[in-house]
């Protein structure tokens, strides 16, 4: 019993030092409250160059295309050895040749029938001087006959002679008058027959030049530098007027028309000038066009992670708008397609590949550009000198690519929250990060040193 009342003197001890310390305890030191400040990232606003640009796709195609189409029938006689799908071949080469035969008996035929309708010209001339000259003698003839008719009425009168020799002297007469007539007559018809023979000269001349046309037309000869996309013949085989013997290609020259979002094409023609583009425009006005807005052309291969470029020019743009997809075709030319080919290095700009076709306005200095998803119900965040958020209605210029053009409501050294923050709350405090990236691919984007995304 006594050694269980020996617990409680320590029971009470541990009592009287809790009470003690409960009562001469010290208050907790009061904090006031501290602001947190939320990280973000911004970009800063700098006045760039910006070019206005759209992309669209499409398909190679030659500049020209030449059907070798037989103006002349015949056999084959004479094929280039090298004629063959694919092969590349110079400006004037001789690729097929028809059998030329019959168009050189054309010539012989054409030539001889000349020669027989000027002997013909000859004969009728000489005709004419024979025919003048008896004429002549005739008339003298005529002349004389008349004297001795009226010496001969006169001696009847006289009762001379009598009325039969009047008579006999007067048919002599008019048989003489009668050759003088018909030698007039004939004089007369000369000239005719003259032109008669000389229209049938001029037909036997153009049958000669129909005939020379249609021997040359046996020599088929590439109009201009080529690469051969079909060969329909063969040596020896007989070929009709009008059929295509092969078809070739242009490797001077290739084009490519694109489909370009219409809204698209406007902006970046509003971004130059203030105003709207006509896509409709005039003959003629193609170039002037180019010129007013400044369009330059830019064609690019992908191939894999290999990217082709080439310099190309502004050509015209499609008589109409696709109703389904609102798209332009924009059609850009690009000289010497093959020309900076190399072999296993750069591909040549063949038909058929699809290819992105850039379109480029002239820059317009001194604009400010921010990603264009940043941008909701025209207005921005932006970081103030005082690291604090605040929206900022602007207004938005062209809205291209990624990029949107801010016109008003930005100014350069501005910072531009780029986060997206959730909530966000006007006036809250923000710990800065410059997004270094975004920037410096914002203005290679802006302007044009890489590509449109």
């Amino acid at each position: 019993m006594l050694r269980k009342l020996l617990i409680i003197p320590p029971i009470a001890a541990g009592l009287f030092v809790l009470f003690y310390l409960v009562n001469n305890k010290e208050e907790p030191q009061r904090k006031p409250p501290e602001e947190i400040a939320r990280a973000v990232r911004v970009v800063e606003m700098v006045e760039v160059d910006f070019v206005p640009r759209v992309v669209g796709y499409g398909t190679v195609q030659p500049g020209r295309v030449w059907d070798g189409t037989a103006q002349v029938s015949g056999e084959i006689e004479f094929m280039h050895e090298d004629l063959n799908k694919g092969a590349i071949l110079p400006s004037g080469t001789e690729i097929l040749r028809i059998s030329p035969l019959d168009y050189e008996l054309a010539i012989t035929r054409a030539e001889a029938n000349i020669r027989s309708a000027e002997a013909r010209l000859l004969e009728l001339e000489v005709t004419e001087t024979n025919t003048r000259d008896t004429l002549a003698l005739e008339e003298r003839v005529l002349e004389i006959r008349e004297t001795e008719l009226q010496r001969n009425i006169d001696l009847v009168e006289q009762e001379v002679y009598a009325q039969a020799v009047v008579d006999q002297e007067m048919r002599d007469t008019l048989t003489q008058r009668q050759r003088v007539l018909d030698l007039k007559n004939s004089l007369r018809l000369i000239p005719t027959q003259v032109a008669v023979e000389e229209e049938q000269r001029a037909v036997y001349l153009a049958e000669l030049e129909s005939a020379k046309l249609d021997l040359e037309r046996t020599h088929i000869i590439l109009p201009f530098d080529a690469r051969i996309a079909e060969v329909n013949v063969e040596e020896t085989q007989f070929v009709q007027v009008g059929s295509v013997m092969m078809v070739a290609d242009s490797v001077e020259k290739a084009e490519i028309e694109a489909q370009v979002p219409v809204s698209q094409f406007r902006m970046m023609t509003q971004a130059v000038s203030g105003e709207e583009a006509d896509t409709g425009v005039s003959i003629g006005s193609f170039a002037a066009f180019a010129e007013r807005f400044g369009i330059s052309v830019i064609v690019r291969l992908r191939t894999g992670d290999d990217v082709t470029e080439w310099p190309g020019s502004f050509a015209r743009i499609s008589d109409t708008i696709d109703p389904s997809t609102r798209t332009v075709g924009i059609i850009a030319e690009v000289d010497g397609a093959y020309a900076t080919a190399v072999p296993g290095e750069r591909p040549p700009l063949a038909k058929g590949f699809f290819v992105e076709l850039e379109i480029r306005a002239r820059s317009v200095p001194g604009q400010i550009v921010v990603p264009r998803s940043i941008v909701n119900n025209d207005a921005v965040y932006v970081m103030t000198a005082e690291d604090r958020l605040e929206r900022r209605d602007v207004e938005v210029g062209a809205r291209l690519g990624d990029l949107a053009v801010i016109t008003s409501g930005l100014v350069a050294g501005e910072r531009v929250v780029v986060s997206d923050l959730v909530p966000a709350v006007e006036g809250m405090l923000l710990a800065a990060q410059v997004d270094e990236a975004l920037s410096s691919a914002l203005i290679a984007e802006a302007t044009a040193q890489a590509p449109l995304r």
